[in-house]
């Protein structure tokens, strides 16, 4: 660092300064030093021949200007400090209607910690912006080159912690509005952070500005006095280089954050540098745009001439970015960034006030959305061109000389007191009482007239001669806001949307991503503006209009990557095996065009990045087998992928074999039900997969289901689950080999200690057959009698109502259990714990509880009358067996007396089977079951054949109709007693 100078263009300055520490602090000290180390810094930027030019994030004045300046200067290279990495965007933002931010994305991180992913750099480029002045100018002026100089995105954060501490923010913080939330957890980039970093500066300047906000003192101190058009380019330079030096100086000591803002500007007058020596360019011809803070820097690489040997660019990682431009908003720019909400919108009217105060032409990209230009504007512009385009040697300036201590004169001259604007001030007033009407507040012209008033009072009381929009904003609040908000905004929103509104950009269709694009191209056929923000309604009748089954498929797909609310089905479904005709949808995809613009980093379709995020949480290592198999169940519905299907399935098989808890066993029940039903629907076989799923998990969950009953932290519901499986999938499982007698010992070896759980083992065990009906009843009747058990009654009654889902069956018991509890149990007893039953049901049973209430409605009587003397079916006495009448010759009448009680009948249905043969005489006996045996032998065989028995036949007559199978076909009657004993 070069000493600082004695003497020159800041002398004057120096020596007052030194006078006035002197007076005020009694002699040379502290204050002194920091006073005449903030002249050295501003002589020192001054007098570098690569012109810096200082600004500030999203200032009128610093635009302003640097738009008077690029047209004065005409610089053939402008430096800008910005991410490098960010450069081949910039030319997209001609496509994009203001504001956006440039973003760098990395979903796949490689050298970073995992747990940071996925990475998000934006920078947000505002028309009212200093840095989107200087892009327009490099971009649309023949002959300009535009170089950023920053950090790229990758060292963002290999020297930062922003990622992770924007995380920590964005967690402890309240949810932020949809506007406020564009950026996401993004790491922002400015260009001229000028705020004081020392608490108590701050502080002090606030109260003895008498404002509320940072925002409000920059606007009135620093954005008026400079925003006027006396200002010229050496006074604004000379002003915006002292505030920065200032800051830099009673700055506290952050190490972390010092080494990070050294190493960024060490990291541009590197770039500069090399650039300098590879192009040979002129330093007098260049332009180097930055922040006032890195303006005034003290490294020893500062400037053309500083050190070239000291500071080695570390490499980026091997984390592969992705660039692309996002929408933005005021608000989201002043959720970041941290400023006052609505002083970026009370910027960007300022910015278009300025440049009508001053005269000065802005630069616009061409063809840039968003904005108009008068024909007066365009001839100047045309003009403008032409005159660039003969050569810029005829338009250069000449070599300007060094410039004049301007700070003495500015910090001497008192503040220009601005007239009242009064037809302005009035216009605001009657604006604003305008607005609160129509969101609800009972304003009248009283009103306004208060409000004007006010404001001027307010000014006068903190010294301003014109109120400013913040002092409007204050008067408004106490003027209308009474008691309370009686509507969605209140007076404060108001104002800002009155001084501009929350401006949300919008990236045009030929900057989006090839995904956005080709989703915009294969929604076309619905005729709707999707880039337009807001909902809007898509009707779907793919039965006339066939084509539209492609968007169906492209919506639903959305549905499952973007945000709720992106694409949101109003009408249709798609399950599994299920398809609808018509649909109806509300669609937002301009409001979440960011959330699309992301999606385009991770493919080039849709179907590629939904394969690569099912393929990510599948095998992920948090995956369980319910993810998995809800991974399949979307690669059927969504892609209708087979070959992804039996991939995913295969790994799920892997998955269960490893898990040693029952947490999932709800959600693979159910999932494996939907995913058998529709391949057993749809499929001629089950996938091999699905076959080797269910054999695996009917030995697995026959292994947990003993440690499961016992162990405290599985819930009834889980068991319940586990039980269902066996029960469910018991038939497919012992087909492929499994052993009935696994899942018997496994409930042999459960003991439960658990109410709920005990009787869920009943139910188990009434399923299994080792528990009869009437054994359950008389447990559940020993529970009602005994009083120290009758309190935890409820929690059976839980167990109960989650046993009909391994065992619905048992509907009628659970029925009785409860109506057996209401109709033995005294008042005193049945009331207190009533409410706990019911909670219990609630919570444990929901799902549950429809079964219970069908059951309860077919056994109750339907009508109150009949209730009275109505027996319920378990109160029943037991029927004997009814005694055979039989005809003269013994044989069984049973339901045939019926038929000539109502021969009618009998003849209606002979005749829809297309029967001829008319009725038997009386006198002819009815067939009996041996008859019908050796009348119809071919059927007998058929049953044998299909059951695998051999057998001869035995003597004709020798045994009773009812055991002639039985006597013909021993094999096949033990068989079909095997087989209805296992269901």
């Amino acid at each position: 660092m070069s000493a600082p100078h004695e003497s020159g263009t800041f002398a004057g300055l120096r020596g007052q300064l030194q006078e006035a520490a002197a007076t005020f602090a009694g002699g040379p000290d502290a204050l002194e030093g920091i006073l005449l180390g903030m002249v050295d810094d501003v002589d020192r930027a001054v007098r570098e021949p690569l012109e810096i030019f200082p600004v500030c994030h999203h200032s009128p004045a610093s635009a302003t200007a640097m738009a008077r300046r690029l047209r004065e200067k005409q610089p053939k290279v402008v430096y800008l400090e910005l991410c490098e990495d960010m450069a081949p965007l910039l030319t997209e933002l001609r496509n994009c209607r203001l504001p956006v931010a440039v973003q760098a994305f990395a979903g796949d991180v490689d050298g970073f910690p995992r747990d940071w992913a996925p990475l998000s750099v934006v920078a947000p480029i505002t028309e009212a912006s200093a840095e989107y002045q200087a892009i327009a100018y490099a971009l649309d002026t023949p002959g300009v080159e535009l170089v950023l100089v920053d950090r790229s995105a990758d060292h963002v954060f290999q020297w930062d912690t922003g990622g992770e501490q924007a995380r920590e923010d964005a967690a402890e913080g309240t949810d932020p509005p949809a506007e406020a939330a564009l950026h996401g957890e993004a790491v922002g980039v400015e260009l001229g952070d000028l705020r004081p970093r020392f608490a108590e500066l701050e502080e002090h300047l606030l109260r003895h500005g008498r404002v509320r906000h940072w925002s409000e003192w920059w606007h009135q101190y620093v954005e008026v006095p400079l925003g006027d058009s006396a200002a010229d380019h050496d006074t604004y330079r000379q002003v915006m280089l002292l505030v920065g030096s200032l800051f830099r100086r009673l700055a506290p000591g952050d190490g972390a954050r010092v080494r990070v803002d050294e190493d960024r500007e060490r990291y541009m007058w590197t770039r500069m540098r090399e650039h300098l020596t590879a192009t040979g360019t002129d330093p007098a011809d260049c332009l180097y745009v930055c922040g006032a803070f890195h303006a005034v820097s003290r490294v020893e690489e500062f400037g053309v001439h500083g050190s070239t040997d000291t500071f080695t660019i570390s490499p980026r990682t091997a984390t592969t970015w992705q660039y692309g431009l996002i929408p933005s908003s005021h608000a989201a720019i002043e959720a970041q960034f941290g400023l006052a909400a609505g002083s970026v919108s009370i910027a960007s009217t300022e910015w278009v006030k300025s440049l009508k105060r001053t005269r000065v032409q802005p630069y616009r990209l061409a063809g840039q959305a968003g904005t108009k230009k008068s024909p007066a504007k365009k001839a100047l512009a045309k003009k403008a061109s032409a005159a660039k385009a003969r050569g810029s040697e005829a338009t250069a300036p000449a070599p300007e000389s060094a410039a004049a201590d301007r700070l003495s004169g500015f910090l001497r001259r008192p503040p220009v007191l601005d007239g009242l604007d009064e037809a302005e001030l009035l216009g605001w007033s009657v604006d604003i009482v305008r607005a609160a009407r129509r969101n609800g507040y009972l304003a009248s012209t009283a009103d306004a007239i208060a409000v004007f008033e006010t404001s001027v009072l307010l000014a006068g009381m903190r010294d301003r001669a014109k109120p400013t929009p913040y002092d409007f904003q204050d008067a408004a609040v106490t003027c209308i806001e009474k008691d309370a908000v009686p509507g969605r905004r209140d007076v404060r929103r108001l104002v800002e949307i009155m001084m501009g509104g929350d401006r949300i950009g919008q990236v045009g269709y030929e900057a989006l991503p090839p995904l956005a694009r080709d989703v915009h191209d294969r929604l076309a056929p619905l005729g709707m503006k999707l880039q337009q923000r807001g909902v809007q309604r898509a009707l779907l009748d793919m039965a006339s209009r066939p084509e539209l089954q492609t968007c169906s498929d492209v919506l639903w797909m959305l549905r499952r990557l973007m945000p709720h609310g992106a694409a949101r089905p109003i009408m249709g479904e798609r399950r599994l095996g299920e398809r609808s005709i018509q649909e109806s949808w509300d669609l937002a995809l301009g409001t979440h065009q960011r959330a699309l613009i992301e999606l385009g980093y991770e493919g080039v379709s849709i179907e590629q990045v939904l394969e690569q995020r099912l393929r990510r949480d599948a095998y992920g290592p948090q995956a369980t087998t319910a993810t998995v198999l809800a991974a399949v169940e979307d690669a059927t519905l969504y892609l209708r992928s087979r070959r992804l299907a039996d991939e995913l399935g295969t790994h799920a098989l892997k998955v269960l074999a490893t898990e040693r808890s029952v947490d999932g066993a709800p959600e693979v029940l159910r999932r494996v039900r939907g995913l058998l039903a529709y391949y057993r629907t749809s499929e001629p076989v089950l996938p091999q997969w699905i076959e080797s799923f269910v054999k695996t998990g009917y030995a697995h969950y026959c292994t947990l289901l003993p440690v499961a009953f016992r162990d405290e932290d599985a819930t009834v519901g889980q068991v319940a689950a586990m039980l269902g499986f066996l029960f469910s999938m018991e038939n497919l499982a012992l087909s492929l080999g499994c052993d009935r007698a696994q899942l018997e010992l496994a409930v042999a070896q459960s003991h439960p200690e658990e109410p709920s759980k005990t009787a869920l083992l009943w139910a188990a065990q009434v399923q299994l057959g080792t528990l009869s009906r009437a054994e359950l009843r008389g447990r559940c009747d020993a529970l009602l009698d005994n009083p120290l058990v009758v309190p935890a009654y409820p929690r059976y009654l839980s167990g109960f109502v989650h046993a009909l889902e391994p065992v619905p069956g048992l509907a009628d018991v659970v029925v009785e259990a409860v109506s057996n509890a209401f109709g033995r149990l005294p008042d005193a007893v049945l009331l207190p714990w009533l409410p706990l039953l019911i909670t219990t049901l609630r919570s444990g049973a929901a799902e549950l509880a429809p079964l219970l209430i069908r059951e309860a409605g077919r056994i109750f009587p339907g009508r109150l009358a009949a209730l009275d003397a109505w027996i319920p079916p378990w109160r029943m006495p037991p029927v004997p067996p009814a005694t055979r009448r039989t005809r003269s010759g013994g044989h069984d009448r049973r339901g045939a007396a019926l038929l000539p009680a109502h021969p009618a009948t009998c003849d209606a249905v002979a005749e829809l089977l297309g029967c001829t043969q008319g009725w038997t005489p009386a006198d002819v006996p009815p067939p009996s079951g041996v008859g019908l045996l050796a009348a119809h032998p071919a059927t007998c065989d058929a049953v044998a054949d299909l059951l695998g028995c051999d057998g001869a036949w035995t003597a004709s007559g020798s045994a009773p109709w009812g055991a002639a199978l039985t006597s013909r076909h021993p094999a096949t009657a033990k068989a079909l007693e095997s087989l209805l004993t296992s269901t």
